[in-house]
């Protein structure tokens, strides 16, 4: 059973070009030795990602006796999505492509309690000598038209191999807990069918992005004008 099994997979790694070209190569993918060593990596450079925030986190702890973010998610794209990716942008469905093209194979959400934090994490990120920061997109300054806000950032990363050293793309967003809850209600909504008076619904969200903004701006006065008291 084992010999069977291991002439599949060298199977599926000979062809893995033609495999990518079906109908459907999400199914085939997770059993794919190239795609799987990829994913692998991505996971590598999450987790050096995710340990210089955590070092950044307990020394803001130290000097100022708070934590400058509450929560850290991150997340490796499914192979689906990654395929369907490939497909709206007319790109090559291989793991070079894959590697060459899309920047949010390997994800971290970044969740802090006020707009300052966010700038002033962002910062000491992309300072480190190892990290070199691809692009960044600011939609906390800048928002989407639909009231969207976040910040985004491309970054390149090196990973440590018994093969050598690898430079991985991943990207990080920041935002509020307000923020967050937005777009998380905003996503449920935008892929929910035949809504009714969806029109109204668009209008709604944007305005709660507004209010959220607001209140987002008011709680870091307050927590200035606590710090000065203190």
């Amino acid at each position: 059973m084992e010999q069977k099994q291991d002439s599949i997979e060298k199977i599926l790694d000979r062809n893995f070009d033609e495999i990518m070209q079906t109908e459907h190569p999400e199914y085939v993918l997770r059993r794919v030795r190239p795609f799987l060593e990829l994913m692998m990596e991505y996971k590598c450079a999450l987790h050096e990602v995710e340990t210089k925030l955590h070092v950044l986190n307990e020394e803001f702890a130290m000097k100022y006796q708070r934590n400058p973010f509450e929560s850290i998610k991150s997340r490796i794209k499914e192979p689906e999505s990654i395929v369907n990716k490939l497909r709206r942008k007319n790109l090559p469905l291989t793991v070079t492509s894959m590697e060459e093209n899309l920047a949010d194979i390997a994800g971290i959400r970044v969740i802090c309690s006020f707009c300052d934090d966010i700038y002033t994490i962002a910062e000491l990120l992309v300072q480190q000598d190892d990290i070199i920061l691809l692009e960044t997109k600011d939609y906390i300054r800048n928002p989407k038209p639909n009231g969207y806000r976040s910040l985004h950032m491309i970054l390149d990363i090196p990973i440590f191999l018994s093969t050598g050293k690898r430079h991985m793309k991943v990207e990080v967003q920041f935002r509020t807990i307000a923020m967050d809850f937005w777009a998380s209600l905003e996503h449920k909504v935008k892929y929910k069918k035949d809504i009714p008076h969806s029109e109204e619904i668009v209008a709604e969200l944007k305005e709660c992005a507004d209010v959220i903004s607001a209140m987002d701006c008011r709680m870091q006065e307050i927590r200035k004008k606590l710090e000065g008291e203190a």
